[in-house]
């Protein structure tokens, strides 16, 4: 295990932000971690140990890092705020690896080039959801990811046919893993304190199961049934998708989109795709 003695506290983080003449920037949604028992939660649901191979997305100041290679774990860290990057390296010293870079830009297949790799991180978010789904859709080489999000990003995750946050994105991630909410945070343990509470999310990746063709028309299936949500599958899939089309796929025409799960959506992609040029 690494030979690491602390992670950060608040009187820590705002010692070194206050050394540096900086303060957290509401425009990257920076809210640091200030709760070593919370870190070291994240990391013992991310189920990281010796010689697990883990990214981590908005380092900040290194509280979550430290708890990360606290493990064992070998850590490469990605930080947007080059501001922030010499304190998190006088921080992190030698127990990370770290990257200066905009995770929306990350050249990903060479940051994690082989199979394996764990994400782990504190998200901003106003990101969170589109940079999940990026991971998911682009990044084979990450099989699991345990994220801190808004709590009604992560109930839309994660949520299942049925539930009140289910839509769009709970469908294009289950068709790629298994998402469960793990854990909750009180906005108590962040600097600054933000006005809404976030949850942890767990996501296992599922073999991928359906062609590129097939995916790409079951997205903007769900693009525009959700985006007129309270409309039956009839009206609002008029001239993408014939009522016959529906009926084939043993789904009512009046059915509406959050009443569908994951297998009838991709059933419905399948026959719409086989009937398009």
């Amino acid at each position: 295990m690494a030979d690491i003695a602390m992670t950060l506290s608040i009187n820590e983080i705002q010692r070194l932000l206050e050394s540096a003449g900086i303060a957290p920037k509401k425009s990257l949604g920076q809210n640091f971690v200030i709760d070593p028992n919370t870190v070291r939660k994240i990391a013992r649901l991310a189920e990281v140990g010796e010689g697990s191979r883990v990214l981590e997305i908005g380092a900040g100041l290194g509280s979550l890092t430290l708890a990360l290679a606290e493990t064992g774990a070998q850590v490469t860290a990605i930080e947007t705020d080059r501001a922030l990057i010499p304190l998190l390296e006088n921080t992190v010293g030698a127990n990370a690896t770290i990257i200066a870079a905009d995770a929306r830009d990350l050249a990903w297949s060479d940051v994690v080039s082989t199979p394996g790799w764990n994400l782990v991180a504190n998200l901003p978010y106003n990101i969170a959801t589109s940079l999940v789904l990026t991971v998911l859709d682009e990044v084979p080489n990450i099989n699991r990811l345990l994220v801190m999000v808004q709590q009604e990003a992560g109930e839309r995750i994660a949520a299942s046919v049925g539930d009140p946050a289910y839509g769009a994105v709970s469908v294009r991630v289950a068709l790629r893993g298994s998402a469960t909410i793990v854990g909750h945070v009180p906005p108590s343990v962040f600097f600054p304190r933000p006005r809404v509470n976030s949850v942890l999310v767990a996501i296992e990746r599922a073999p991928k199961t359906v062609d590129a063709k097939i995916e790409n028309e079951l997205i903007e299936l769900l693009r525009i049934a959700f985006t007129h949500r309270r409309k039956m599958l009839r009206r609002s899939l008029k001239g993408r998708v014939e009522q016959t089309t529906l009926e084939t796929a043993n789904i009512a025409p009046t059915s509406r989109p959050e009443e569908l799960d994951l297998n009838q959506w991709v059933t419905l992609a399948q026959l719409s795709s086989l009937i398009k040029p």
